[in-house]
């Protein structure tokens, strides 16, 4: 049977739990799961403080209760399934390689950070620096996907290197700051200034968007690559429409302070279903 742990006492101030991970806890009754080392605020505390552990560690683990006080759950995995019946904190796949995150509710900032590989998913919505660079860092994600089925705050793939970031809803400011190479796709609006500072890569909005002066318009067309990207989108549940896959996208080149390899594609209002 998977392991369940489930949420029995809300921390008082942020809980980081890195212990929240499958590799952390392969082939480990509740009782020695219940017995991990985690932070809470600046003293050492046991997980059992905080969750009740049913079951054995086998691949997947089940985390149920309101833990947007909890931090790092799912770090560094590689490998195995963790869901989320609830909200998550801050941090929540850092350093991920591999393997799925499902959080059924929203989640708070910077989700997938130094992400290179697997697959996190949003039912809810998600906070700022989705993807994006931890600070001081010279890139984002290199690799893996996030899917946001609800909207997402500012900074989403912040120097992102590889990937790919698709948020079901409207998007905060700076949307694509600094990328360097990947995917966004944004099925609602963009807010301000997307693409400052990308050196190549792509940022897709199905709505128009005001662009910086620094990037300019480079024709309309229907990229290929990106209905195979929007046909994946519909398979994992985003609201992905046929006029959306068929539809004719403004091409806008920049940043021209950079390489202006990069690209932002808005999708036309009126073009063909």
């Amino acid at each position: 049977m998977s392991l369940t742990l489930t949420l029995h006492t809300v921390p008082e101030v942020p809980l980081e739990a890195e212990a929240l991970s499958p590799y952390r806890v392969a082939g480990l009754s509740g009782i020695d799961v219940a017995k991990l080392p985690v932070m809470h605020g600046n003293r050492s505390a046991e997980l059992g403080d905080f969750f009740r552990a049913v079951g054995r560690g086998d691949g997947e683990l089940r985390i149920e209760g309101d833990l947007a006080r909890v931090k790092f759950i799912g770090a560094a995995m590689s490998e195995g399934r963790v869901v989320v019946e609830g909200t998550a904190g801050m941090h929540l796949g850092a350093g991920m390689k591999g393997g799925e995150i499902v959080v059924e509710g929203n989640c708070g900032d910077w989700v997938g950070p130094e992400m290179s590989g697997g697959r996190i998913v949003i039912k809810g919505n998600a906070g700022h620096m989705v993807g994006s660079a931890v600070r001081g860092s010279l890139s984002g994600i290199s690799g893996g996907e996030i899917i946001v089925h609800g909207n997402a705050g500012n900074e989403a793939g912040s120097a992102m290197r590889r990937g790919l970031i698709a948020i079901g809803g409207d998007c905060g400011d700076f949307a694509g700051v600094n990328m360097i190479a990947g995917t966004i796709i944004v099925l609602g609006t963009l807010g301000w200034r997307s693409g400052a500072g990308m050196k190549r890569g792509t940022v897709v909005s199905m709505h128009g968007a005001e662009m910086l002066p620094t990037f300019s318009r480079a024709g309309s067309y229907s990229p290929v690559f990106l209905r195979l990207y929007l046909l994946h989108l519909r398979e994992v549940g985003l609201p992905v429409a046929d006029e959306h896959i068929n539809g004719i996208y403004q091409r806008w080149s920049g940043d021209a302070v950079e390489t202006n390899h990069g690209e932002i594609l808005l999708r036309e209002l009126g073009s063909r279903p």
